[in-house]
């Protein structure tokens, strides 16, 4: 009987416990890991997906992809945003784990006669007790609020980094753009220097342009050249880019919608609205006001972990003469030396900490805002300058390749225009792209989605 009633303890103590299961870091395992989903489930989340910011899309592979799908796709495919999710079970396992009542405690002791006055009444003694800390629950309630604040700021703190992926995505997709928009310019003037290259070449060969000219000619086509190749080498770099920002293998091929073009000029609300209540809209301030009321919880637990430690519990012995005794057993620190003075004075100077982030992340919120409406207005008009000087500019490159193939110019001045012409036009490019950059800036900033680019 006293074995059957052991191993039914030795059961029930061990029915709740826990099983290690290996994970091995292998190869399959990897395999596993970054094996990207197939087209039907992408198309399934992207049109279920449940963010606060970003949107559920149509993804349709056959028709290219947009900048929005890209933001999306991103969120779903992005491996770096793994490991960040997975700090949601650790989040909830504070929640779990705050719950959890300490064990209660046994103990049992057992007295022999080995010596003295022996008689034939006496008997084996023993002592058995059980106990239980009160503490747990007085900091019970202080502990679970501390532990679901908590959860809460890392599921904000989630959104927010699978928002910034997004973003940084969706911006991918336009340098993109942006490279091959310079591309195209580069390519046109590149095989327009090596036609008008060729031609020099002839009338060289026929003794009607002079040397000067055919090395001016070979000059211009091959800095034309040379900036072709390395703006391949950038558009190259740039897909490579993109396809990591959304997460796909670097091999993967990835067409993007046709007529995705760089807007020269983008509708902002004004930093009034922008700044409304931004504290109660960007996930990462909500992230921090969910992390300050959790240290307000771990503060008010540790105030009232000054309470002394009480354990109560009951105790039953027998002495060697055969007396039984039962009663209750109290057991209280002396808060003497410790009185967890220590750790209060550090869950305030972490909530003091918390507090000023805070205020501080508002502030630069509040000027990161300011700053990106103020450079997308410059920009604009940087861009609308420039593009008044390409017609004039045009007329001129055009009026000095009639000339000098008629000899009136010199051939090295109309390949200075040539330039100067390329260069605007490139420089433009590069000026939306700059745009469109400050444009996604500011959303990131203001913690809103902004609607009104194009192709979105």
């Amino acid at each position: 009987m006293r074995h059957t009633c052991l191993c039914l303890l030795v059961l029930v103590l061990s029915c709740g416990c826990a099983i290690y299961q290996r994970a091995p870091l292998d190869h399959a395992a990897v395999a596993r890991a970054l094996q990207p989903s197939s087209l039907g489930e992408l198309q399934v989340q992207a049109n279920e997906i449940k963010h606060p910011l970003l949107a559920p899309v149509e993804f349709t592979p056959h028709t290219g992809l947009t900048p929005d799908q890209a933001a999306v796709l991103a969120v779903l495919l992005n491996p770096s945003l793994r490991a960040t999710r997975d700090r949601r079970g650790v989040a909830a396992s504070e929640v779990f784990r705050a719950g959890i009542l300490p064990n209660p405690q046994v103990s049992g002791s057992v007295d022999f006669v080995t010596g003295g006055t022996i008689t034939p009444d006496l008997v084996t003694g023993y002592g058995v007790g059980a106990s239980w800390d009160l503490q747990a629950l007085i900091q019970l309630g202080a502990r679970r609020a501390a532990a679901r604040a908590s959860l809460q700021s890392v599921e904000l703190d989630v959104a927010w980094t699978e928002w910034q992926i997004a973003q940084a995505a969706k911006l991918g997709v336009y340098r993109v753009i942006a490279d091959q928009e310079q591309l195209t310019r580069a390519q046109q003037v590149d095989a327009r220097l090596q036609k008008n290259l060729d031609v020099v070449r002839r009338a060289s060969a026929a003794h009607e342009q002079t040397a000067i000219n055919l090395g001016a000619a070979e000059a211009a086509s091959q800095d034309a050249h040379a900036t072709l190749l390395g703006l391949e080498q950038d558009l190259a770099h740039q897909r490579l880019a993109m396809k990591k920002a959304i997460g796909f293998p670097p091999d993967a091929e990835i067409r993007l919608r046709a007529g995705i073009s760089l807007p020269s000029h983008v509708s902002t609300p004004s930093y009034a609205q922008l700044t409304n209540n931004l504290e109660d809209r960007r996930l990462d301030l909500l992230a921090l006001q969910k992390g300050y009321e959790s240290e307000e919880a771990t503060l008010r637990a540790s105030i009232l972990a000054q309470f002394p430690r009480i354990s109560l519990g009951l105790n039953r012995a027998s002495d060697t003469s055969n007396v039984h005794t039962i009663g209750p057993a109290l057991t209280i620190d002396l808060p003497i030396f410790d009185r967890g003075q220590g750790t209060i004075a550090f869950e305030r100077a972490t909530r003091q900490q918390l507090r000023d982030e805070y205020f501080s992340r508002i502030f630069e919120a509040r000027s990161d805002v300011a700053t990106a409406l103020s450079d997308i207005h410059a920009l604009e008009k940087q861009i609308a300058a420039l593009a008044t000087s390409i017609p004039v500019l045009q007329r001129l490159v055009d009026d000095f390749r009639v000339a000098s193939g008629q000899g009136n110019i010199s051939a090295f001045d109309y390949y200075v225009a040539e330039n100067n012409l390329n260069q605007k036009a490139i420089q433009i490019i590069k000026l939306k792209q700059q745009l469109i950059e400050t444009r996604i800036a500011l959303e990131l900033a203001a913690g809103r989605y902004l609607p009104g680019l194009p192709n979105e």
